[in-house]
C-alpha cells in the first residue's frame, strides 16, 4: 500500500478517475480490461447484466458463481483496489436478476409504499450480501430522487423512487445505505440535484426540468450528508436554469462545486452518470464534457460503454485528461482533490491502495 499522495504518478491518478463497462462474462490476461488496468490504472469498473441495449452475449453476469470468480478475477489484476460497482436498486434497476439465479428484488416504490422501515432495512442487508458475496463493492443506490412526477419515464414510472415525500425518501434511504455498510459495502446515491420531476429520459436527449423542479428533492441529500451517511453521489445530466442557466447538471460548477461541495457540506466522491447518454454526447464533444465535468467538481468519470460500445474508451478518456492537464484545461490541484477523495472510499471500505 503506497502511504502519500506524493508516491502515486500523475498516470495513477487519471486511472483512478475513470470507471468503464466492459463486455464479456470472463476475462484473462489478453482482455481489453486487463489491459485497461495494467496500462492505464484503471481504478473502477461497472458490472452490468445483459439487458437493455445490449445483446444477449456482452453482459458481465450469468449465474452467482461466474460472478464471483469474475471480480476474482478482476481483483487479482487490479491488486484488490478496484472499485466494483453495480445497480442493485430492485424492481425494473436490478443486475442481479431471477434469470441468472438471483432471489427476486422488489423496488423502492414497494417499499416505500409499504413504508415499513424494518422491512426496507431486511431488503437490503439481503442485496448487500448477494452483492457481498458476488464481490461487488459499491452498489449505484439506492436512489434518493423524489417521487414528485409518477410519470417521469426514467424514475415515477419505473417504480425507482421510494416516495414522493422527501421525509420518506430519507427514511428509507438511510436503512438502505446502513444495512450495506454492514456488510462493508459502499453506496451511491443517485441522481443529483433530483431527476424525478422530469417529463423525458437523459438516456434519450435534452431534458430540462426548470419548470418541474423543487428545493423538496435535495432534501434527502441534505439530510443523509448532515448525518455523515453519504458514501458517494451520482450526478444527473438534467438541465435546470434555476440552479445553472447554461449548463446541466453533471457539468455545472455551480450545482456540484457550489451547491453539492458548498452548500451542503459534500466532500465525498462524486460521479458523473453515463457521458455518453444523449444528454451530454448530443451537446458536447467527449473532451469538451471531460472538461466541464472535472471543473464542476466530479471525481470519476463514468462510461458505461454497453450501447456505444468501444474498446479504447479507457485509452481515449485518459489522454483526454491528460492532455487537459497539458493544456492547463484541468490543474494539477483538480486532479489531486479528486484523487484524495477516491482514495479515501477505497481505504475506508478495505480496498489495497
Amino acid at each position: 500500500m503506497l502511504n502519500s499522495n506524493s508516491e502515486y504518478s500523475l498516470d495513477q491518478k487519471i486511472g483512478q478517475m475513470i470507471i468503464t463497462g466492459f463486455r464479456g462474462t470472463t476475462i484473462n490476461e489478453k482482455s481489453v480490461v486487463v489491459k485497461s488496468i495494467q496500462e492505464y490504472h484503471l481504478g473502477s469498473l461497472w458490472l452490468v447484466d445483459n439487458d437493455g441495449p445490449m445483446s444477449e452475449t456482452i453482459g458481465n453476469i450469468e449465474s452467482p458463481a461466474q460472478l464471483k470468480t469474475l471480480t476474482n478475477n478482476l481483483q487479482s489484476y487490479g491488486n484488490n483496489s478496484l472499485l466494483l460497482a453495480i445497480d442493485a436498486e430492485g424492481g425494473e434497476v436490478i443486475r442481479l436478476k431471477e434469470k441468472h439465479g438471483f432471489p427476486q428484488i422488489p423496488s423502492a416504490k414497494y417499499f416505500g409504499d409499504l413504508d415499513n422501515p424494518q422491512l426496507t432495512s431486511t431488503n437490503a442487508e439481503l442485496v448487500a450480501s448477494l452483492l457481498k458475496e458476488a464481490g461487488v463493492n459499491i452498489n449505484f443506490a439506492p436512489i434518493v430522487d423524489v417521487n414528485s412526477n409518477p410519470e417521469c419515464p426514467v424514475i415515477g414510472k419505473r417504480g425507482r423512487s421510494f416516495s414522493a415525500d422527501p421525509e420518506k425518501v430519507f427514511i428509507h434511504a438511510k436503512e438502505f445505505i446502513s444495512a450495506h455498510h454492514e456488510k462493508n459495502i459502499a453506496t451511491c446515491l443517485k441522481h443529483f440535484p433530483g431527476h424525478g420531476s422530469s417529463l423525458e429520459d437523459t438516456h434519450n436527449g435534452f431534458v430540462d426540468v426548470s419548470r418541474t423542479w423543487s428545493e423538496a428533492e435535495i432534501v434527502p441529500y441534505k439530510i443523509l450528508i448532515a448525518e455523515d451517511l453519504v458514501d458517494s453521489i451520482m450526478t444527473a445530466h438534467i438541465f435546470n436554469s434555476n440552479l445553472d442557466n447554461k449548463y446541466p447538471a453533471t457539468l455545472s460548477k455551480k450545482i456540484i462545486t457550489g451547491l453539492l461541495r458548498e452548500k451542503l457540506g459534500f466532500d465525498g466522491v462524486i460521479f458523473t452518470d453515463d457521458l455518453i447518454m444523449k444528454a451530454i454526447d448530443d451537446h458536447y464533444t467527449y473532451e469538451e464534457a471531460i472538461e466541464l465535468a472535472l471543473n464542476a467538481g466530479i471525481d470519476i468519470i463514468v462510461q458505461g460503454n454497453a450501447a456505444k460500445y468501444n474498446p479504447d474508451i479507457v485509452a481515449n478518456t485518459f489522454e483526454t485528461i491528460k492532455r487537459l492537464i497539458e493544456s492547463g484545461k484541468v490543474t494539477l490541484e483538480r486532479i489531486d482533490e479528486s484523487f484524495n477523495r477516491i482514495i479515501a472510499l477505497k481505504r475506508r471500505f478495505g480496498l489495497a491502495i
